[in-house]
């Protein structure tokens, strides 16, 4: 394997910006990082792109000093600290990172390896970078928060997840057809948003523009048994409240005010939130359950059960693309998930 150099090109961003402003994300060369006990050093061969992207580019001006946005990331290893178990040099891997690290718009990433997962043998690096994130929400959202069992094929039942066509609505909508007996209701409002959600899985499809309880009681007349809201969770809680069985359970990951919460207690409707920074933020004993949850999302891409929901490629990882792939996210017309390959 080549040598590691000591400097490396890197998109950053100094201040809060608009998008359109040419310094809202700019190129810099920066030091490649030195990998600590637990991690892995990670050329980065390709990336995708969040709305948490955005989001933290939006609301957290760094006040001139140069921060390194970007989670999702697929690349080779190239060195490993000390006390690293699961990891060798050259091993290809996916992962989401941490949220209070230093991001993956860089050519190496630092990375803790009980949150990284070994790459689908079958996917290219940027199809690959477009999994970790929406995954493990989605992984974490179903199987942890909602309590449905992986491979309980016996559980029927109905779930909603708005958004099907997103991201980490694709992703929910794959999962909960692959390995539960779900029906599976999503969200979608144009006509390429709503192919895309029935190739994800979706059974039946409902436009999130018009009111949300009519249409979903028309496709399930009895109610539905979960709700994995991605977006407008306050402006819906009353249509969940309204849809929801008795006892239903209902989980969100989008960002909002205070909401009305005690319309689900006649029903004892119980509402979670997933947070895929969770584990690595609070670093929590059980972080590597990300890992595994990484791998066994690997093992169902090679075993052709799921799919990337990689939709847009928009070339190299530099400024110029990076601020294009923000504009598309934050217009919220986003199909699946945009990458970027290569330096």
């Amino acid at each position: 394997m080549s040598e590691i150099p000591t400097t490396m090109p890197a998109v950053a961003y100094r201040k809060s910006l608009p998008v359109d402003d040419a310094e809202s994300l700019v190129d810099v060369t920066l030091s490649v990082p030195q990998p600590g006990p637990r991690d892995l050093l990670v050329r980065v061969e390709a990336i995708a792109v969040n709305p948490v992207d955005y989001k933290v580019r939006q609301n957290n001006d760094p006040g001139g000093e140069t921060k390194v946005l970007g989670w999702d990331a697929a690349g080779t290893v190239v060195a490993v600290g000390d006390e690293v178990e699961a990891f060798k040099a050259g091993d290809e891997v996916f992962y989401a990172g941490a949220i209070d690290r230093p991001g993956t718009n860089a050519l190496f990433h630092t990375v803790d390896e009980r949150i990284v997962g070994h790459k689908p043998t079958t996917l290219s690096f940027s199809e690959a970078a477009a999994l970790p994130l929406t995954s493990l929400t989605a992984w974490e959202g179903l199987f942890e928060h909602l309590g449905l069992r992986d491979g309980a094929l016996e559980k029927s039942g109905t779930l909603l997840v708005t958004a099907a066509a997103g991201g980490v609505g694709a992703m929910v909508a794959q999962l909960a057809r692959a390995l539960t007996s779900l029906t599976v209701i999503g969200t979608a409002s144009r006509p390429e948003t709503t192919e895309f959600a029935r190739r994800m899985g979706v059974s039946h499809v409902v436009d999130h523009r018009k009111p949300l309880a009519p249409q979903v009681t028309q496709a399930a007349p009895g109610g539905v048994d979960f709700v994995f809201s991605t977006a407008g969770t306050d402006q819906n809680l009353a249509a969940y409240a309204d849809i929801l069985k008795p006892f239903g359970r209902l989980v969100a990951i989008d960002d909002f005010g205070p909401v009305e919460i005690g319309l689900l207690k006649s029903k004892s409707i119980s509402f979670h939130w997933e947070f895929m920074f969770t584990r690595s933020l609070h670093r929590t004993p059980d972080q590597a359950t990300q890992r595994h949850i990484l791998n066994r999302i690997a093992r169902l891409v090679d075993a052709k059960i799921l799919t990337t929901t990689a939709t847009t490629d928009l070339g190299t990882i530099n400024a110029e693309h990076l601020r294009e792939a923000h504009r598309l996210l934050e217009s919220g017309k986003a199909i699946g998930k945009v990458t970027l390959t290569g330096f």
